[in-house]
């Protein structure tokens, strides 16, 4: 009887713990499985399911070089998938699988019903900390973000991460054949999919952006961010393999929490954060407020006006320029996720559910766990939320965040000859020189006033 490899948002060869466990173990057989129903389900952008495409390649024709061989299997929905792993393995004379987790619900139900028909042993290869190892000292999961990183710090700060030593030596040229059921429309070919372009970005990033990223990482026309979360959401790259980049040339970087290095460590600290949270609290996986008192909130249902928001239509430049950058690169800057989430559901009082969905619908780098997280902060309904109290204005925001309106006018081109005095809304400016731009859909103070009152719950 055989063992294989199991891989899901893990898509790399290299410092994937379990596969390489397994290559030790006999493994010379890899297995996918092709859920495009289920992800469609779970509102997977199509830009994140062309990048997985364009990367399943890419790893199988890695895998071949090394003499093993990565099968495709379209599976539906994960309902149908333990049959079809069931056969596959009977097929093949497998008895046998390694896989990393998954940790959303439908991910764990699956993996209960496959642990039924085949020996399945699961390794933690998407986080540092695995969730149930950072608890406080009465054993429970932190509900708020700085006590949690206290205590994932408490434990890795000392700790120098390396690298597993891959266990093949390369055979041949690698070769693989693409499934006919791949749509390769290349939506993502802006994102290099095969391993020396992106272990090139992780070293740029590293190299020339990660001292200035503190500074830099709030301004959406400044290329100050690491351009590495859809690695990170398909696990072409993992935290751990990041992590022990930066300590090269940062060695006590988790024990200088106050130098410029860490900031975006920090980052990786509140992925787990998320991930800790969908494991102790599945409720976040399946819609519900994590903060049940928030249930009582009544939220406005105007599809005309969440179609507004949708399209970059609001008339707030920087709401509008953050969404047309989404809808149209497939990806968005973060700190503009937080104002367009705050303005869907403070100024509009909009359920964070729909952007959330939205969101995931084209996000490149769409991830439930941090998805949720972000929009509950914003909605003030989630673990370690903003206070419903605080609402960002979106005025003061573009003034602080793009002063000059350079990231404004990439995307709303009808205000590329607005002054930067009056681009962060210019409708009285438009008013008296002329041009067109949508009006207002809302009023902030009005807007302000009416969330302050909703959320008196």
């Amino acid at each position: 009887m055989k063992t294989a490899f199991w891989f899901r948002r893990d898509l790399r060869v290299y410092g994937n713990e379990a596969l390489i466990e397994a290559i030790n173990e006999g493994a010379r057989d890899a297995l996918f499985f092709y859920c495009k129903p289920q992800w469609q389900q779970h509102n997977t952008a199509s830009i994140q399911i062309d990048l997985l495409e364009r990367r399943l390649v890419e790893l199988g024709a890695l895998l071949s070089e090394f003499g093993v061989q990565l099968h495709i299997i379209e599976a539906g929905m994960f309902t149908e998938l333990p049959e079809r792993l069931s056969a596959f393995c009977e097929e093949n004379n497998i008895s046998r699988l390694f896989a990393n987790k998954e940790y959303e619900v439908n991910e764990i139900a699956r993996d209960n019903e496959c642990s039924k028909r085949v020996s399945l042993r699961c390794f933690d290869g998407d986080v540092i900390a695995p969730p149930g190892t950072v608890l406080t000292g009465s054993g429970e999961m932190f509900k708020v973000f700085t006590p949690f990183k206290k205590a994932w710090l408490k434990l890795f700060s000392d700790q120098r991460f390396n690298f597993q030593h891959w266990p093949l030596e390369k055979r041949s040229t690698g070769e693989f054949t693409t499934p006919s059921f791949f749509a390769m429309t290349m939506e993502s070919q802006k994102w290099p999919v095969d391993d020396e372009s992106i272990v090139a970005v992780v070293n740029r990033f590293i190299k020339d952006k990660l001292t200035d990223y503190q500074g830099d990482r709030d301004f959406p026309a400044i290329k100050g961010t690491s351009g590495l979360s859809p690695y990170l959401a398909l696990g072409i790259i993992s935290p751990k393999q990041l992590l022990t980049q930066i300590q090269l040339d940062n060695p006590e970087v988790l024990e200088r929490p106050s130098q410029p290095e860490f900031c975006w460590v920090n980052e990786i600290i509140w992925r787990e954060f998320y991930r800790h949270l969908i494991v102790a609290f599945p409720k976040l996986c399946k819609g519900s407020n994590f903060n049940e008192k928030y249930d009582a909130v009544a939220w406005q249902s105007v599809p005309e006006v969440f179609q507004l928001w949708c399209e970059g239509q609001t008339g707030y430049p920087i709401v509008d320029a953050a969404m047309r950058q989404l809808n149209k690169t497939g990806w968005m800057h973060n700190r503009l996720r937080m104002i367009v989430a705050s303005f869907l559901t403070k100024h509009l009082l909009i359920d964070w559910r729909q952007g959330e969905a939205y969101f995931m619908s084209k996000l490149i780098d769409g991830d439930l766990a941090s998805n949720n997280g972000g929009w509950q902060w914003a909605a003030s309904t989630g673990c370690d939320a903003q206070p419903y109290f605080r609402i960002f204005n979106p005025i003061t925001q573009s003034e602080k965040f793009d002063p000059d309106g350079t990231f404004i006018r990439t995307y709303v081109p009808e205000l590329k000859n607005v002054p930067a005095k009056h681009i962060h809304f210019p409708h009285d400016y438009l008013s008296a020189f002329g041009g067109q731009y949508c009006a207002p859909i809302v009023d902030h103070k009005e807007a302000r006033a009416r969330a302050l009152e909703a959320f008196k719950v």
